[in-house]
């Protein structure tokens, strides 16, 4: 599927509703150039998932873990987390080691959406949704979901 967004609202509105429609676990490989809309993206993103928060790039933090999204099933103590990850500042694979991403990766109930996917590529699950960002103009975007 290819989108083509004309505005940062149009590409948070893409992600709105992809993250309304997610059912975890799900993992979100998102790749782009700096300035590509990722983060726009994933503002969306968790809004759909019912996060209230704002949403900032963890880029030197590594990894944001927002807890107890909210569920449709009445198990509270079971409901999915949202972890945003951006590796901008990762150079070798090797790096990652120490985020403990293989746990968050496996865990039954997460979404996870990780900008700077390219990075990892190599522990990357198969099983995820990829999402490539590219720059158009100062507020156009094609959006290509696989």
């Amino acid at each position: 599927m290819e989108i083509i967004t004309k505005s940062a609202q149009q590409t948070q509105k893409l992600g709105e509703k992809i993250g309304r429609d997610l059912k975890p676990p799900v993992i979100i490989a998102l790749y782009g150039e700096l300035g590509s809309g990722k983060t726009t993206f994933i503002q969306g993103l968790a809004k759909g998932l019912g996060i209230k928060k704002r949403i900032t790039s963890p880029t030197f933090v590594f990894v944001k873990k927002y807890k107890n999204l909210p569920s449709a099933e009445p198990c509270f103590s079971n409901q999915p987390n949202f972890y945003h990850i951006d590796l901008y500042r990762i150079e070798e694979t090797k790096e990652v080691k120490s985020l403990g991403l293989e746990e968050i990766f496996s865990e039954p109930k997460a979404v996870v959406a990780i900008e700077w996917a390219e990075k990892i590529k190599e522990i990357l699950p198969k099983n995820r949704i990829d999402i490539w960002f590219n720059y158009l103009n100062q507020n156009k975007r094609k959006i290509e979901v696989k």
